[in-house]
């Protein structure tokens, strides 16, 4: 990137001047002439560490300090928005800062919610998950502090040079000297966008990144910029973009050995308590070995093998065995993890993320069970649900949507999951071992990786199982930064078919169609013209046929002209065109036609779906603020609602839920729709708007029912009255952490109540009862049932037993012989060849019930049950098989069932005379 990006007028005029880094040759700005390296690691050590570069802060103090000097500087202060990036469909935790206005504010779009703006924003970066505690400086969760500035051409808010000055005036707002602040030139880019940037350094720390945000990679008519080795060209707008990192700065204000003593000094010590490593707390060995830890993984990649060189590093500094080190190191790297982790999963289940196999809830589940591993090898006398608890506390319990007790349940019951998926594990995984070790390989890696994803049992569970059954596993030291990278961005389907491709270039070329079903919601006629009518597909001016999208399906009807009448069977919009596929005759251009929607398909399906927005706010009232819509298909007559919930829905809440659903129906509250400027919207309403996606656009369409308020593009009643009943036929677990709730509206749960009661008289007339009497008979029944089962099952036992007595057979060479055909059941038939065998005897005995059964035991070396019974229903025209002691078959030809009997009988004399 061009020099003059970074000459700026601030540094002149506060005479900084430009030097190269004999280290790693960046270029970087300083006010020392003498500085030789750019103060960034690895070029340099912590020195910081013992020696603090601001006046001491804690984590609320830093964090105000920042927010109310920006403010005292012209900036609005932002709350922070969720970890979960529920506005963005590409990504699935918020990573930073300027994801709170991406793709729609720094696409120009729509505009900033303020401008400018100062806002610390919660962080969760889980690409070095492994790091954490390790590095003394990795954090999964981090509060980023900004500032952003939004520059268009008509109105210009500030640059460079402000910007610095910002940052040079804040750090000496805080005790910081800014003569030993450095800034390295370091062009940034990604997502599309690029711009000039400058690392803040200090102390041999980077506190801050100051990002220009210009340039962008579509081509324009200005001359382009080479960034990483790719052509960049200015766009219209030009954005601050800055992150300040608040527990970095916290840090540098203590000095403390690693970035977890200043972060959370009262939940490391409650840890160490906890995992019996107090004595340590005062030990300055322990404070020494940390700190110089610290300074070495800061100038190191620490991931992968590089971190048994850091150990090897610090074992020579202070001169101990590398595995003393590790003994006393591993430990506490765990208790520092342990607390960074449970802060983490405070802010995620805070926020309603809900644990599953899918999206940020894997992610949640990722961290969550590392913990609990951790937690395992310390022997912790702590609960987690506890610790996620207590830092809920320390953050302020007002700052989460969720209730903090939910949170606790949700924590209590992943901990029961995962004792499970251990036990489990096991024994899935000496299968696998003993599999490979007959091979003589290897456990692969991508084996383990199958084994974390599909069935969550951990890699240190694999290779401590593995190794007993004398297999071999090699686990990476970034296992789970493996893990986590593979899941921390929405996977695009490649492989979906667009199945409107054929005619996207012809509706390219067409006017938008006028959407007549969002104004005229209760008409079902309308006139119009014919555009264009190609290979089935119809394009009109305007249409009241509402196109499938958001799970709602098409209209579906006809249309008419003077010579011709044709069905519309489905209708899809594709960008601003609408096409309606018909059959039973053609369409000319410039026709003037009629149409006409099915209308009780469309009432039907408006119902339906208001009933769908109902729904999912009853459920959030009755189970908690973490229930979010995972999914949803609205029908006519059945539609279901597919909703994050961590455990199953019990029968009692499904009854709260479709009583709390009806109470809106009673109600008869209207339906509020409205078309709204999307940042406002989400500043009114929050993010709880984007339920069933997020729709691009400057504007949305925003439906608000009761309370429950969602940005939708569906159609709707005018008032929640007209929705008549609202019937849940049921609930399914469709995966882990989703409940299916499948319901009716309108005269479509009439219908479904009336089917069920017809049903349940049906039961009632089978058993001579009324339909109130039916529990108390069925259970009388059931309870009568069992009783004869047991009576059953005894009167059987006794008929073996009185058969086991009469069975004749033959003695050959000493050793008992019985072929014969006993007609019983396929269990007793086991039972009485069995009793043969126990004895040290052989059986072939058959019955016949529609077809052969054919059971053989052996308590004989010499005669092969498994031989008897394949050769034997090979007569027969089947198949056995089974153990050389006892195996069982069938055939369908009982006509040679003596035939097969009699060559078995020889084939077990020829085996005892060792023919």
């Amino acid at each position: 990137m061009l020099e003059d990006e970074y000459t700026l007028d601030y540094f002149r005029s506060q005479g900084f001047v430009r030097k190269v880094c004999k280290a790693c040759g960046s270029a970087f700005w300083t006010r020392d002439p003498e500085q030789e390296f750019c103060g960034d690691s690895p070029c340099v050590t912590y020195d910081f560490i013992g020696n603090p570069v601001f006046k001491p802060h804690t984590v609320n103090e830093m964090r105000e300090a920042f927010l109310s000097f920006f403010e005292r500087h012209g900036h609005t202060r932002l709350e922070r928005y969720p970890v979960a990036a529920r506005w963005r469909d590409d990504i699935y935790l918020t990573i930073a800062s300027i994801a709170d206005f991406q793709p729609f504010v720094t696409s120009g779009v729509v505009p900033p919610p303020a401008n400018p703006l100062t806002i610390s924003q919660p962080c969760i970066r889980l690409n070095d998950l492994d790091s954490v505690g390790r590095s003394g400086r990795h954090l999964t969760l981090f509060e980023m502090m900004a500032h952003h500035a939004f520059n268009t051409p008509e109105k210009q808010i500030y640059w460079k040079d402000e910007t610095v000055a910002l940052c040079d005036e804040f750090i000496a707002s805080i005790g910081g000297n800014p003569a030993r602040v450095t800034y390295k030139e370091h062009p940034w880019y990604g997502g599309g966008n690029a711009g000039a940037s400058v690392e803040v350094l200090t102390g041999g720390l980077e506190v801050a990144t100051l990002v220009f945000m210009n340039l962008g990679r579509q081509k324009t008519n200005q001359p382009p910029v080479e960034v990483g080795g790719e052509l960049y060209y200015p766009i219209r707008l030009r954005i601050v973009d800055t992150g300040y990192g608040l527990e970095r700065f916290v840090w540098a204000s203590t000095g403390s050995p690693t970035i977890y003593d200043a972060v959370f000094p009262d939940m490391v010590s409650r840890l160490m308590q906890s995992a019996h490593l107090e004595n340590l707390l005062d030990n300055p060995e322990f404070a020494k070995i940390m700190g110089l830890s610290a300074r070495f993984a800061g100038v190191m990649d620490i991931s992968g093998t590089n971190l048994h060189k850091l150990r090897r590093k610090v074992a020579e500094a202070i001169n101990v065995p590398v595995e003393r080190l590790e003994r006393i190191v591993t430990p506490i790297e765990k208790v520092y993890a342990i607390a960074d982790h449970t802060r983490c999963l405070a802010y995620m289940l805070g926020d309603c993320i809900v644990p599953s196999n899918v999206r940020e809830g894997y992610l949640a589940r990722l961290v969550l069970r590392r913990t609990l591993r951790m937690m395992n090898d310390l022997s912790m006398d702590e609960e987690l649900a506890d610790l996620v608890e207590a830092q809920m506390e320390i953050v302020g319990k007002d700052n989460f949507e969720q209730d903090v007790d939910v949170v606790m349940e949700i924590v209590e019951n992943e901990v029961e999951r995962y004792s499970s998926t251990l036990e489990r594990g096991a024994r899935i995984v000496q299968k696998i071992a003993r599999n490979y070790r007959a091979k003589s390989s290897r456990v692969p890696l991508q084996e383990v990786i199958t084994l974390y994803d599909s069935h969550g049992i951990p890699p240190e569970m694999v290779k401590e199982v593995a190794a007993a059954e004398g297999a071999v596993v090699e686990i990476p030291d970034n296992f789970y930064s493996l893990i986590a990278q593979k899941h921390l961005e929405s996977q695009k389907d490649s492989k979906v078919e667009d199945t409107l491709a054929p005619y996207r270039e012809r509706a390219a070329s067409l006017p938008p169609t006028k959407k007549l079903y969002y104004d005229l919601t209760t008409e079902v006629e309308f006139e119009a013209v014919v555009l264009d009518y190609f290979d089935g597909m119809v394009v009109l001016d305007q249409t009241l046929f509402y196109p499938e999208g958001g799970g709602q399906p098409s209209d579906t009807g006809t249309l008419v002209t003077p010579d011709n009448v044709v069905r519309v069977e489905e209708v899809r919009k594709l960008d601003d065109v609408i096409l309606h596929r018909v059959t039973g005759g053609t369409l000319k251009r410039g026709e003037r036609v009629k149409g006409m929607v099915d209308e009780e398909r469309r009432f039907s399906l408006m119902r339906h779906h208001t009933a769908t927005h109902v729904l999912l706010y009853a459920a959030k009232k009755v189970l908690g603020a973490h229930v979010h819509q995972a999914g949803a298909q609205k029908g006519s007559e059945v539609s279901r609602l597919d909703i994050q919930h961590y455990k199953h829905i019990t029968p009692e809440e499904l009854q709260k839920i479709e009583i709390e659903a009806n109470r809106m129906v009673m109600a008869d509250l209207p339906v509020i729709i409205s078309v709204e400027e999307r940042t406002k919207a989400e500043r009114k309403y929050g993010f709880d708007l984007y339920q069933g996606g997020v729709p691009p656009g400057r504007e949305i369409r925003i439906v608000r029912v009761g309370s429950d308020v969602q940005a939708c593009a569906g159609t709707h009643v005018r008032s929640t009255g007209e929705i008549g009943l609202i019937r849940v036929i049921g609930v399914e677990h469709i995966q882990d952490g989703v409940e299916r709730l499948v319901f009716s509206a309108g005269l479509a749960a009439v219908r479904a109540v009336q089917n069920m009661e017809k049903l349940l008289r049906a039961s009632a007339d089978v058993l001579s009862v009324q339909p109130e009497n039916l529990p108390v008979t069925v259970a009388r029944f059931f309870s009568e049932w069992k009783e004869q089962r047991k009576e059953i099952d005894r009167l059987r036992n006794r008929v073996v037993e009185l058969e086991r007595q009469n069975l004749e057979g033959e003695v050959v060479d000493g050793v008992r012989v019985v072929v014969r055909r006993i007609d019983a059941t396929p269990k007793e038939l086991v039972a009485l060849a069995t009793s043969v065998a126990d004895e040290g005897g052989v059986a072939l005995i058959a019955s016949v019930d529609g077809g052969a059964r054919v059971v053989a035991t052996s308590g004989n070396q010499a005669v092969n049950a498994a031989d008897l019974v394949r050769e034997a229903c090979g007569i027969l025209g089947g198949k056995g098989g089974g153990k050389p002691n006892l195996a069982q078959g069938a055939g369908p030809d009982t006509s040679r069932l003596e035939e097969a009997l009699r060559h078995g009988r020889e084939m077990i004399l020829e085996a005892l005379h060792g023919e």
